[in-house]
């Protein structure tokens, strides 16, 4: 049953998302577009509260309250950026405004919107694990089950800080490099 409610959530997420871009631009609804826009939030309530009623109705915890936690994570750390970029796109498909900006290929802001990325990251990790925390301290004997995919989700993390740190490294070693260049010139 929790899956079920994950997956319609998910599925919510997106439809509450173009919903409320299909009011705000075609029908000419800002208010109304931004009521269903608000409403993409109460969508990781709906699945934290499912998450609680399983654990509380004596469900054993596992890997799908695992999801669930993972999804609300991700949802508080990237939600806002997503609704952003898919509300500048929607203004330029659907009320003709300005093509949205292309992110940068490289250089200072490439390295800063890495880095900014991976602390995104970093929340959602937050976030994802407190709840498996929580939800094992509910649940009473869950902490294996809860907190496996953490495990993973810590070498997802790593590797990504990794990858989104070289992007400073590589930027300054570019600039070091130039520098030097115009000394000898």
């Amino acid at each position: 049953m929790l899956l079920a409610v994950i997956a319609g959530c998910e599925i919510g997420f997106w439809v509450l998302l173009a919903a409320g871009m299909v009011t705000r631009y075609l029908l000419k609804l800002p208010k109304v577009g931004m009521v269903l826009l608000a409403g993409v939030p109460l969508v990781d309530v709906v699945m934290l509260v499912a998450g609680v009623i399983d654990l509380r109705g004596g469900g054993e915890p596992s890997f799908k309250h695992s999801l669930a936690a993972i999804f609300i994570g991700v949802s508080v750390a990237f939600g806002h950026q997503t609704v952003t970029w898919a509300d500048s796109w929607a203004a330029h498909w659907l009320a003709g405004a300005p093509r949205p900006a292309k992110p940068p290929k490289g250089g200072r802001e490439r390295a800063r919107r890495e880095r900014q990325g991976w602390f995104r990251h970093l929340l959602a990790y937050a976030i994802g694990c407190g709840l498996m925390l929580g939800l094992g301290v509910l649940s009473g004997d869950g902490y294996d089950a809860l907190l496996g995919p953490a495990w993973t989700w810590t070498i997802v993390l790593v590797i990504d800080a990794f990858v989104s740190f070289s992007y400073s490294y590589t930027f300054d070693s570019g600039e070091k490099q130039e520098s030097r260049e115009k000394q000898t010139v």
